[in-house]
């Protein structure tokens, strides 16, 4: 398969158009493609990164940038800003929408983001945190194993 052109699972595709349905939200094929493109995203896309993508498929960039607003809206994806003022988009648990925030971590060289799921903080941490308020995002910056390789 190269790299504009995707199989089309029909499964996947109901799925989607039953997850906007619940939320009211039109079954357009821009929402189902940039639906799809996200759920198989290992890490946050931007919408550069989706227009990429879909551009080629026959979407423009604003139809993009207009489902990515409406799906967040909607509570379908997430939008996060990791520092350098880049909106980035992942998606979320239709059925636990405030389930899905977890730290990412940025590379400060190559700008490579990660999410890093599930983190355990200790007792200490936690307290601290409690006394700041209610923490919606964590941010981890470093220098990723490639970047930290070539600087050795």
């Amino acid at each position: 398969m190269d790299g504009q052109t995707r199989r089309v699972d029909a499964n996947e595709v109901e799925e989607i158009r039953q997850l906007l349905r619940d939320r009211a939200v039109r079954a357009t094929p821009a929402r189902i493609a940039v639906l799809q493109e996200l759920r198989s995203a290992t890490s946050p896309l931007t919408h550069a990164d989706l227009a990429e993508k879909l551009v080629p498929l026959g979407f423009d960039k604003a139809t993009v940038f207009r489902n990515l607003t409406d799906l967040t809206d909607a509570d379908l994806i997430m939008r996060t800003e990791l520092g350098d003022h880049v909106w980035r988009f992942e998606i979320l648990d239709p059925n636990n929408p405030d389930g899905d925030k977890h730290p990412h971590f940025v590379c400060v060289e190559c700008g490579d983001v990660r999410c890093l799921g599930d983190m355990t903080f200790t007792a200490s941490s936690q307290r601290r945190a409690k006394g700041v308020g209610r923490i919606t995002e964590i941010l981890i910056k470093g220098h990723c194993k490639n970047c930290d390789t070539a600087a050795i």
